[in-house]
């Protein structure tokens, strides 16, 4: 089978980052899955992670820059293993430094990139990546007909696990060239959160403007920690001050495929939907019965989220053991 190349975003404690399994998992799909990252020191615990999540093989790129020096040992890492394995396509989770360091691989590696794929298969001996477009009303298939296929996967769009593997080992040391590179020189972490992270959770519960007030969207994030969601937004209830911008869902905010998405006093816009209307199950709150959220809802309740919200979290409550 061909070489399938899934790069591998580390998290911060240096093992396989969330979205280690989603793009294994679709790598696996296309051929062989070979775990491509870039760390100061490789080390046993993360080569059995990733061959628990079915890399057949690991190759890795070892330098002390990888946090001081922005993306370029990423993309270093992936420019040396195209060359090395000839691989049939390279997948990255479409994340901020994700999307950036398939680009700069596409141009490095003289090949074409394909955004935000929802699903990826092999057809006629081609990639076939496949895209949700003009706001999620339709879908595209794409294919790079000369050159490397560089896919970024939406993060939560692909479920299962590949199989387990005995993974071969390459680790080989990194020269950057840090000339032109973006230097880190120095690093603030964001404030810890319970929740799970937005992009790749399996459950939301976003807010939109219906509920009139940012004390009100406190309901959001009590039925998200009764549920063990992350929160969400829609672009209204940023605009109105309700949430940071970081939670905003839609075509110009964060694209999510959770198991469950439940949208309260969300209108449903074509904006909002495009980025979140392939979630597995929708669940909508709204007191206007033509909302266009219930067009793609399975579940839908025509009434106030502020009044039926805290009717759910005590018939959770009263349920609870």
């Amino acid at each position: 089978m061909s070489n399938i190349v899934a790069f591998i975003e580390l998290s911060q404690d240096g093992g396989p980052g969330p979205g280690a399994r989603e793009v294994l998992k679709a790598a696996s799909q296309l051929g062989d899955p070979i775990a491509v990252l870039a760390t100061s020191s490789l080390s046993g615990s993360t080569v059995g992670q990733l061959a628990a999540l079915g890399a057949k093989g690991v190759f890795a790129g070892e330098t002390e820059l990888t946090s001081s020096c922005l993306q370029e040992p990423e993309v270093e890492t992936l420019a040396k293993a195209v060359q090395a394995l000839d691989p049939a396509a390279v997948l990255v989770v479409n994340t901020t430094s994700g999307r950036e360091i398939a680009a700069r691989l596409a141009v490095r590696a003289s090949g074409g990139l394909t955004a935000d794929a929802v699903a990826v298969r092999k057809q006629d001996g081609m990639v076939v990546a496949t895209r949700l477009v003009l706001g999620g009303t339709y879908s595209v298939d794409s294919t790079v007909e000369d050159g490397l296929p560089v896919i970024t996967l939406r993060p939560g769009a692909f479920e299962g696990q590949a199989r387990p593997a005995e993974p071969v080992v390459t680790s080989l040391g990194l020269k950057v060239d840090t000339r032109a590179a973006a230097a880190v020189e120095a690093f603030t972490p964001g404030a810890d959160s319970h929740r799970p992270d937005l992009r790749t959770a399996e459950r939301v519960v976003a807010g939109g403007r219906g509920l009139l007030s940012k004390e009100n969207f406190v309901l959001v994030e009590q039925l998200a920690d009764a549920l063990g969601a992350a929160v969400g937004a829609s672009r209204a209830a940023v605009d109105s001050g309700f949430i940071a911008s970081g939670a905003q869902v839609g075509q110009t905010g964060v694209s999510v495929s959770p198991e469950l998405y439940v949208a309260l006093g969300i209108s449903g816009a074509v904006q909002h939907r495009a980025g979140m209307q392939s979630s597995k199950t929708i669940v909508a709150i709204n007191k206007d019965a033509d909302a266009p959220i219930f067009d793609i809802a399975d579940f839908g309740i025509v009434g106030d989220a502020t009044t039926v919200v805290p009717q759910l979290l005590h018939a959770m409550a009263v349920r609870t053991p």
